[in-house]
Order: C-alpha cells, then structure tokens, then sequence
C-alpha cells in the first residue's frame, strides 16, 4: 500500500519503532483508506466510513482518542477480528445479513456493543429473539438420572405421568429375533404420544432402571398401572429374553391416565365408565380409599397375549 493512504507521519513511523500512540483528525482524509490490525485480522477502509455513525470508531478516528499504530503503520484494535468485516458492511450499508446460529449473533452483538453500535445491538437482539420462538420446543422429555429425580418429577408434577424404562444392556440371556425390532417399536410409541399428549401428559424417559423395558403410568403422584414388555422363553437348550409390543394395552393406559388431570379429584362418572369392574359394596369409604391408593395394575406381557397378574376390586 502507498504510504500516501496512511494517516500522517504520526500514523506511520519508520521502521524499528514500538507502537505508537497518537491523535487523529480525519477531517481531510475522509476518502483515504486506512490499514485496521483487528486481533490479528486485517481490514482496509477509509475514515468516512468509521465515521458516518456516532460510535466509538468515530471517536478514534476523529481525533477524540489516541490510537495505536505498529511500525508498519497497521492502527491496532485489540478485539476479536472475526466480525469486524460485517461491523464495516453495517457502517457501510445500515444494514447487513446476520449469521445463521445464534452463537455467531451473540459474538456479533457482543463486539457490537463494545463499539457503541446502537442499530446493529438492535438487529442482533431482534433476530435472537425470533429464533427462540421459531425453535421453542414442541415437547420436552426429561431423562431420569437417579431414582431421587424421578420421585420429585412424579410429584411434583400437576399432570398424569407416564414413564417408559428401557435398557437392553439389562439383558442376563440372547434376545429373540423380533425383540429388537419390539424394542424400537416401544420407544416410536413413546414419541408419538408424547407428541400427541405432551400438553396435558408429562411423559419421562429412564435408561437406568433394572427392567429391559416397562411403562408406568401415574397419576396424582401414585402409580396406577404397570405394563411389563419382556418375558423369559425357552429355546432348545436355552433360554432367551423376548421383548413385546403390547400396542393396544399401553394406549388404554395412556387414556386411563387422563382421567387424573388437574382438577386434581377425577371426574367419577369417567373413573367408573372406564372401569372394569365395580369395588364391593360392602367396602366402607375409608377401605375404598386405602384399596384406591395402593392399588396398581401389573400387565405383564407373555408369549402370545397378556394378563394382569392381579384381580381388579381386590
């Protein structure tokens, strides 16, 4: 570059020198370009465009403050130069295309905001914003971690719970060939429904239980129901773990759950439409509410079909 684009001999000193500080009046080098050492990078431009805005750029390049030059008469900027390219599109244009992530924005912000950009801060926070709501999420599943968080999950949630545990590396025996493929089957069904309820359902994953996989369905913060996907079976000379997909039973556990939303007390006419088969009338209110409270539902799922292993009304 020809020395005639530098900013004065007080910008340019001869070669051996430390860097220098010293003012700036850009009044008569408005159309002259200037050599930038930002962190590292370096950018060309000229005085009238670090000071078409009032920022810190105009300052320094006005004469209001020092700047520091190196022996090669670079003026230094002790910043990040990743984004300095697009400030100087922005002081250039008023406006600019931002990055696509919002971690670029972010930095993009941040060196914005310490060059006093007004204009570009406000495009920066404008577009974070709209890319939180674009990518607020439909449904989020929490993964228990211990069996303490599982507990506070369950009750403090105001909305029925449904857990799926799964965990192949449980396994003592060799699957059966369609066990994987059930396996899959379990967890697709979880997403669908969480999709499909996650407004009125708090649906949660385990991957640290001792079962291979198994539903628990809550509500009010007590079980009421349990449908077991695995069962042994006996090959010649061996036995090996087969893993269901008892599709229609874990449906029907699903809608049960969601007669225990808030309000908190179940609606009756619904508890007893659904239920299949009526407590003894010989049952005093108080043994009603014990036999409710303690009660869950086993489904354990067996070759071909599935069974509860405890009679309901008992």
């Amino acid at each position: 570059m020809s020395g005639d684009t530098c900013l004065g001999s007080a910008l340019c000193p001869a070669a051996g020198h430390k860097p220098k500080a010293g003012g700036l009046k850009g009044s008569s080098l408005g159309n002259k370009y200037v050599r930038l050492n930002v962190g590292g990078s370096l950018y060309y431009t000229t005085v009238q465009v670090l000071t078409r805005h009032d920022t810190m750029l105009k300052a320094m390049f006005s004469g209001r403050m020092e700047v520091l030059t190196d022996k090669e008469g670079w003026i230094l900027i002790d910043r990040c130069g990743k984004h300095f390219g697009t400030i100087l599109n922005y002081l250039r244009d008023d406006t600019i295309a931002l990055p696509k992530h919002r971690q670029e924005i972010k930095e993009l912000m941040a060196e914005a905001k310490y060059y006093l950009i007004q204009g570009l801060v406000d495009m920066c926070q404008a577009a974070l914003q709209d890319k939180k709501d674009l990518y607020e999420p439909v449904c989020s599943i929490p993964i228990i971690t211990s069996p303490k968080e599982e507990e506070r999950l369950i009750e403090s949630s105001m909305k029925p719970v449904v857990k799926l545990l799964y965990n192949r590396s449980n396994n003592k025996y060799s699957y059966t060939s369609n066990s994987d493929d059930n396996l899959l089957k379990n967890i697709e069904l979880f997403d669908k429904l969480s999709l499909r309820f996650n407004g009125r359902v708090l649906f949660i994953k385990d991957v640290i239980g001792d079962e291979i996989c198994c539903w628990s369905f809550y509500g009010q913060g007590r079980k009421l129901a349990e449908v077991c996907c695995t069962s042994i079976v006996y090959a010649t000379e061996k036995k090996q773990t087969k893993v269901e997909f008892p599709e229609a039973r874990i449906y029907e556990e699903t809608l049960n759950v969601l007669l225990y939303e808030t309000p908190r007390v179940p609606d009756n006419s619904l508890l007893e439409a659904t239920s299949r088969s009526r407590s003894q009338a010989s049952h005093s209110e108080d043994d009603e509410g014990f036999e409710l409270r303690d009660r869950v539902r086993r489904i354990h799922v067996k070759r071909y079909s599935t069974y509860d292993d405890r009679q309901l009304g008992h």
